[in-house]
């Protein structure tokens, strides 16, 4: 097993003392609203396939932004209009991957290419700046080992037929970013000072900065993100830290694991972790189906007795969660944790109670706090393929039967509370 690193990473939250008045929160506001302004520029003009060769590494797109005047017209400091455009081209390039990933599985479905189309198109996707040049109509043209492969790739298939085929595909998948989001933005050091029990951020104005009282005292050296809630006069500020990962020398098993939406963990040893985790959840999903079924009424908003309430459940459940990890890594000692992946949850279905649960589940929260605690105590986080992984007989490996939260197996016999029958099959699916 290879040798855990000395720190990871880990979000922490600061939160103000006392409410922020109400034009501090608007200047606070007008920068939030200009950082928004700068992205959705960004996104509209380096957003598409003429830009491609403009991302990476940035600089031109930097440059550009900076003769553009954007930033004298908006009267937005330089340490947040540049964060801005940064964090913008870090959006588009996650975009572009994620419109690769789609491509790429439409090729390897597509029962008309042969073997030598597919491994073209492969090559146009993963081969430095060949996409952008084919998406602009320019010969492809790379250095000087990649060259030579994509002409002797060139000459096994028809080139004209597949690059058309690559830009249907683009233009009926990428989609160019948009947002919204006014409510928050990243703050350089050179745009914040700590002091005073509190922070100093700075805004517009020349030579004047915002001081926002603070819970506590911790101090930070990094690029922060504001988020703003103006209706509550409140700000959180998210900071990245370095934790040092602890090593427990008593860690030495090798843990299943299954989530459920009642009880929240149960082992491949039969033990249940989060009981009260189902009480939590239908309280949460409960409330916020009435409340939206009050909004379809029309007699209803999301004003400030709403998300108060809505960060007050939300709180209470993901204490809950956490409260339980620990305890699982404290009670279990695992040198390992394997748990079923399985696929995001599908609309549809006939039970719409139902469907509403499933959606408003928190097993994606409890996955990310899970990894990030065996991340911060050198236990070893592993996902296994969850498909069937319920239905499978522990034991012998045949298919059972669930029923009433049972599992049996027809052929061997063998019989268990079907998470535990879940989670011993993730043991050993993590194991081979």
């Amino acid at each position: 097993m290879a040798m855990p690193p000395e720190k990871v990473c880990k979000m922490v939250r600061q939160i103000n003392q006392r409410p922020v008045p109400k034009e501090d929160m608007e200047r606070l506001l007008a920068v939030a609203k200009d950082y928004c302004a700068v992205k959705n520029y960004v996104y509209q003009r380096y957003g598409g396939i003429r830009s491609l060769s403009k991302l990476y590494p940035g600089y031109t797109v930097q440059n550009e932004m900076t003769k553009s005047g954007l930033r004298s017209q908006l009267g937005l400091p330089s340490v947040y209009f540049y964060l801005a455009v940064f964090d913008a081209l870090g959006d588009i390039k996650a975009q572009w991957s994620r419109t690769k990933t789609v491509l790429l599985k439409h090729i390897s479905q597509n029962s008309g290419f042969t073997p030598q189309d597919k491994h073209y198109l492969r090559f146009l996707l993963k081969a430095g700046d060949a996409m952008g040049q084919v998406l602009c109509g320019r010969p492809v043209e790379l250095g000087q080992g990649l060259q030579q492969q994509y002409v002797r790739l060139s000459q096994e298939v028809d080139t004209a037929r597949l690059c058309r085929y690559l830009c249907r595909q683009v233009r009926r998948n990428h989609k160019k970013l948009q947002t919204q989001d006014t409510s928050g933005f990243s703050v350089s050091e050179r745009a914040y000072r700590y002091g005073g029990h509190g922070v100093y951020l700075s805004v517009k104005e020349k030579r004047r900065r915002v001081f926002v009282p603070l819970t506590d005292n911790n101090q930070y050296k990094r690029q922060l993100y504001v988020k703003l809630y103006p209706q509550q006069g409140n700000i959180c500020i998210h900071a990245p830290v370095d934790v040092r990962v602890h090593s427990h020398p008593d860690y030495r098993r090798e843990v299943g694991l299954a989530l459920g939406m009642f009880t929240m963990l149960t082992t491949d040893e039969g033990h249940p972790y989060g009981e009260a985790f189902g009480s939590y959840q239908s309280s949460y999903s409960s409330w916020l189906c009435g409340q939206a079924a009050v909004r379809r009424q029309g007699s209803g908003g999301r004003g400030k007795k709403y998300l108060a309430k809505k960060r007050r459940l939300e709180s209470q459940l993901h204490s809950y969660i956490n409260q339980e990890l620990n305890r699982f890594l404290r009670e279990e000692k695992p040198q390992a944790v394997y748990i079923p992946k399985f696929p995001k949850p599908q609309a549809g279905g006939w039970d719409k109670k139902a469907n509403q649960a499933a959606a408003l589940w928190q097993r994606g929260y409890i996955r990310r706090r899970l990894a990030q605690k065996c991340r911060e105590e050198s236990v070893a986080f592993v996902e296994v393929f969850g498909k069937g992984i319920s239905r499978e007989c522990s034991q012998c490996g045949a298919q059972g039967i669930k029923k009433d939260g049972a599992f049996s197996c027809p052929v061997c016999g063998f019989k268990a509370e079907e998470k535990t029958n879940t989670a011993r099959n993730a043991k050993k699916r993590g194991r081979v």
